[in-house]
């Protein structure tokens, strides 16, 4: 904004008084004595109240100050009487959003273009699509940005609750209203209360996919195994690609101590979808309880190539420690309980000693 100052004092009529406020402004600002220049920018407005670049430089120097509820009356009178700044249109919007004016602070940044703080005023006006729409947007130009993932994870989530609102207002008796119900009981770990909501949604309507796979993860919580095993095994019939079930029915299996059939159970799970960790290692542990520590090794050799830093794979290197112990292969036991304590101490779990 300061650079417009030569144009400003070139071709407008302006009074030297105002004049030499708004330089000494500049220079201020320059110098980075922001109060000094509040001060000008201040004077200049009072000696030419229709200088709109005044008006603007004082908001501007408010801003810097972080004195954002300050900078919102010279900001708005700069636009009166220039309503084509649209660098104050970009300052006046993130004032007012930061002074808790989401929806006065829209049509500012809509004029600015700024998509990154217009999503945030979305979110807090309940316009929760156009700012899913927008992060999405924003996402793509800055992966990984924390803020935006952030305020993306924000905008779904209350959309997402939006829906489900509206839903359980509208058809309180549906199978998809007790289905999220029962999604929020098992988040909240109100076991009972889950397992009744999903029953009640399967009595509805029982042929919905990934309902009796909810129902077994509600039982597998509470280490019913058998139940667990009952639903989580109609899921795999219900949808037999379905990796997940197949790996879960793998797990609970193994819980009760079926090795075999809960070995075969996880290796058509990592056949649908090959490479996940959690397959790997129980697929790796149900072969060494069936006696076949080479398909051990090799199940948790490969979840230590995709997975290096996580409690899965400082599990891996225990059971490799394991074997490798066994066989005699002292130095490779060592080597691998040495990485097995490395990441315990990032990944803190109960310690058991290798076998």
């Amino acid at each position: 904004m300061h650079g417009l100052l030569a144009l400003l004092l070139a071709f407008q009529s302006v009074s030297p008084e105002a004049a030499e406020h708004m330089k000494a402004g500049v220079e201020a600002h320059r110098q980075k004595q922001f109060e000094t220049a509040i001060a000008e920018f201040k004077k200049a407005t009072e000696s030419d109240p229709t200088l709109a670049e005044a008006f603007a430089d004082l908001g501007e120097e408010y801003m810097q100050v972080h004195n954002y509820g300050a900078a919102i009356a010279p900001l708005k009178r700069a636009l009166e009487l220039n309503p084509d700044l649209d660098e104050v249109h970009l300052q006046l919007g993130y004032a007012l959003l930061s002074q808790g004016y989401p929806a006065e602070a829209m049509p500012h940044l809509e004029r600015a273009h700024a998509v990154e703080a217009l999503a945030i005023a979305q979110i807090e006006t309940g316009h929760y699509q156009e700012a899913i729409v927008n992060l999405s947007a924003a996402l793509a130009k800055h992966p990984g940005e924390p803020d935006l993932l952030y305020y993306l994870g924000r905008a779904s989530g209350l959309l997402s609750k939006q829906s489900i609102d509206t839903l359980i207002a509208a058809y309180p008796d549906s199978a998809r209203t007790h289905q999220a119900m029962g999604e929020n009981y098992f988040v909240l770990r109100q076991m009972p209360q889950a397992e009744n909501e999903y029953q009640a949604a399967l009595k509805e309507r029982p042929d919905i996919p990934g309902l009796h796979l909810e129902l077994g993860l509600v039982y597998a919580g509470a280490a019913q195994w058998p139940k667990a095993e009952e639903e989580f095994r109609a899921e795999t019939k219900l949808q037999p690609g379905n990796a997940e079930a197949s790996y879960r029915l793998g797990t609970a299996l193994l819980e009760q101590g079926k090795v075999h059939e809960a070995r075969q159970e996880l290796e058509r799970a990592d056949r649908l979808r090959p490479d996940m960790p959690e397959t790997l290692y129980s697929l790796g542990k149900a072969a060494m309880l069936d006696g076949d520590t080479a398909a051990a090794e090799q199940a948790w050799t490969h979840l230590l190539s995709i997975e290096k830093d996580s409690s899965l794979a400082a599990q891996a290197h225990f059971g490799l420690a394991g074997i490798y112990r066994k066989q005699g292969k002292t130095s490779q036991a060592v080597n691998e309980m040495q990485e097995f304590r490395k990441l315990q101490k990032s990944n803190p779990q109960p310690e058991d000693k290798p076998k």
